[in-house]
């Protein structure tokens, strides 16, 4: 595979770019080698810039259900950028948009559009901040929100003590406002509000991960969590940023019967354009500005070509929910022929798939947390992304990230995954 040209930029991208990169993530830091420069997408496909051709499995990290560049996003697209880029203002399709995620997830009464995943939950936080008049928030290890301060924490050396920062610029008095838990057990979180007895503004979750591997709350621990924000007036926050639309049209919070105060959205919302949102109870939603006193503003928030590009994707679903039936028997079939593979090579290598998401830890113990998802053998999976990548699939260049199933993935482009896979487990 001739990777020339992407070795050129990415030595020329590195005089300019923070290496050479704009989201960490793409440089292939975690499984070695030069990252790929892309240059087009078509349908579940990828093309590189030395015009490698790859079965793709990011998809942009989650939108593209759809695969790449589907006909009628892009005719969305074209109308729309004939009246203009961007505004500032109020327009029709804001209102539309609105009505129409209202209509299809049960659990959101109003919702504000923002530009992205981590202006959604930092916003969400914030709203349930300025609601509860409290300050300190509970998240969990393991659990990824964007790159806001008080979400960029890891735990402390025991259940009680306070978060310590993950990143140099991040405070310390951010840190002492966020609380860690462990995901998936909910005794940590029993001892965090006990010991900060209403002080807790809200529990933000991905209820579904997709930041450590795909790793599913269990039905006992999220009624449990509800419960107990209930009873203390905590504000629960679901992170949908990658789940919501693609799991089910009610996002994880459909498939887990649990109905969040707020919610966060991106991804699927934007049809592949960047964008994020945030919504909930109306009562929540009623303290921002300029309704009421949080603040919280984007010039380009609502922006006419995200949203159209949204609509026509979200509306695509409400017309077309056969669409999840689709992605369940596609990704049933990759996920089967896995483990197949692994029972040929006599390996108990774990596989996690809820929907369309899936991921294959190297480890042969049950991944349902952060400890058990840590045990995984990076060092083997970066050996097998590569093997992946020689046969033409791409896949996330990092163990703790999903598969992502698209519609537009094939029979023909599962066998040959299926194929590859096998091959790349006998080579390691």
């Amino acid at each position: 595979m001739n990777t020339d040209k992407s070795i050129k930029l990415f030595e020329e991208a590195k005089k300019y770019i923070p290496g050479g990169v704009n989201s960490p993530v793409r440089a292939f830091k975690s499984v070695g080698g030069t990252p790929l420069f892309i240059k087009q997408g078509a349908g579940s496909k990828i093309f590189d810039v030395d015009g490698n051709e790859f079965i793709d499995y990011i998809g942009s990290w989650g939108p593209h259900m759809f695969g790449h560049n589907p006909q009628f996003i892009k005719d969305a697209l074209l109308n729309a950028i004939q009246n203009g880029t961007s505004f500032g203002l109020p327009t029709e399709l804001e209102v539309d948009m609105a009505k129409l995620i209202t209509e299809l997830i049960p659990s959101i009464e109003m919702v504000r559009m923002v530009n992205s995943g981590t202006e959604a939950t930092m916003s969400a936080v914030r709203a349930a901040r300025g609601f509860t008049g409290r300050e300190k928030i509970i998240k969990f290890e393991g659990c990824y929100h964007g790159h806001g301060d008080f979400f960029l924490i890891k735990a402390g050396s025991g259940a009680l003590t306070f978060g310590v920062p993950t990143s140099p610029g991040v405070t310390k008095g951010n840190a002492a406002d966020t609380l860690i838990a462990d995901f998936n057990h909910i005794d940590s979180v029993k001892k965090l509000v006990a010991a900060n007895k209403n002080e807790i503004a809200a529990v933000i979750i991905e209820a579904v991960v997709g930041n450590m591997g795909t790793v599913s709350s269990s039905d006992s621990f999220i009624k449990e969590l509800r419960q107990i924000c209930d009873e203390e007036k905590i504000v629960l926050i679901f992170d949908e940023v990658m789940t919501g639309f693609r799991l089910a049209q009610g996002g994880a919070q459909e498939i887990l019967k649990i109905k969040p105060d707020l919610s966060t959205f991106g991804k699927i919302i934007g049809g592949g354009l960047p964008v994020g949102a945030y919504g909930g109870r109306k009562e929540i939603m009623e303290m921002i500005s300029p309704a009421g006193p949080v603040y919280q503003a984007g010039t380009l928030s609502g922006n006419p070509l995200a949203m159209s590009a949204g609509f026509a994707a979200l509306n695509y679903i409400k017309n077309h929910p056969e669409v999840y039936s689709q992605l369940e028997e596609k990704s049933a079939y990759l996920e089967a022929g896995m483990k197949d593979n692994l029972k040929s090579i006599g390996k108990n290598f774990q596989i996690n798939r809820v929907g369309s998401m899936l991921t294959l830890f190297f480890t042969e113990e049950k991944v349902d947390d952060y400890n058990s998802a840590v045990k995984s053998d990076t060092k083997l999976y970066a050996k097998y992304f590569h093997e992946m990548l020689k046969r033409g699939i791409y896949l996330a260049p990092a163990q703790y990230e999903a598969f992502f199933v698209s519609t537009a993935h094939t029979k023909d482009d599962l066998d040959k995954t299926i194929q590859a896979n096998l091959e790349s487990l006998k080579m390691l």
